[in-house]
């Protein structure tokens, strides 16, 4: 069963941003965390987050399938950019759009600050990451009851950004899933898409016979870099990946 402390966001207290702006933005349901080498405008950030929120929404008026389908949903070709990008990413990864809507979130809203002039922008949202760095950095991967590898972090070095980092469980959050893995974390070039691949892949770890299936499975999706999935205490992982 799920705990439910994740919805506190603990894990944010072990966040070290050194010489970087942090800030926190709240906009109902979107809870993100925001760390920039700029001065970080809450107002700024609150008038994306409200526009993409306000799009999707919108967009669910009209469609309301594409709030619960578990499946990809083929969107109109006048729909918003954040909605056609979640509807792309997550038919990849043979899921519904919503199951990309946190990394989409982070993604468009940390593209806006780079538009604005940001060399560092990272911008975490229950989990899932989107990171453009001008120096290496660390990323912790919580994998709740799984003490072994508590510790474990992954290192990312500033020529493979911009790109998203997502995180899915089946023991961990509130989110949907259908697996039972403590950890699922992808890369890819995109974090709509990691968020999407991070949820479908989840749903296929029941067992450790699923670990191996579950890391080809990722891997035979374009744009995902690396794989990292914690189940108890045994690890798969797949792609250029340093652990720390």
């Amino acid at each position: 069963m799920k705990t439910p402390e994740f919805r506190r966001r603990f894990y944010r207290d072990w966040i070290y941003p050194r010489d970087l702006c942090r800030k926190r933005v709240v906009v109902r349901e979107t809870d993100l965390e925001i760390l920039s080498d700029k001065t970080i405008d809450e107002k700024f950030i609150t008038s994306r987050i409200e526009k993409y929120r306000l799009q999707i929404e919108l967009y669910i008026i009209k469609d309301k399938r594409f709030l619960t389908a578990l499946k990809p949903l083929a969107v109109e070709l006048t729909a918003p950019r954040i909605v056609q990008e979640m509807a792309i990413q997550s038919r990849k990864a043979n899921v519904g759009p919503m199951a990309s809507v946190a990394g989409a979130i982070a993604e468009f809203v940390g593209k806006d600050l780079i538009r604005k002039g940001s060399k560092t922008v990272i911008i975490e949202n229950g989990g899932d990451i989107f990171m453009k760095i001008a120096r290496p950095v660390k990323v912790g991967l919580f994998a709740g009851r799984t003490k072994l590898l508590s510790k474990l972090k992954i290192k990312i070095k500033p020529q493979e950004t911009s790109l998203g980092i997502c995180a899915s469980s089946g023991t961990i959050g509130h989110s949907l899933s259908f697996g039972c893995a403590d950890c699922v974390v992808i890369i890819a070039k995109s974090a709509t898409l990691a968020d999407a691949v991070a949820t479908a892949t989840a749903n296929l770890v029941q067992t450790g016979a699923d670990l191996s299936p579950a890391i080809q499975f990722a891997r035979s999706i374009k744009g995902v870099r690396a794989a990292v999935i914690i189940l108890k205490n045994n690890l798969a992982s797949w792609g250029k990946i340093e652990f720390i």
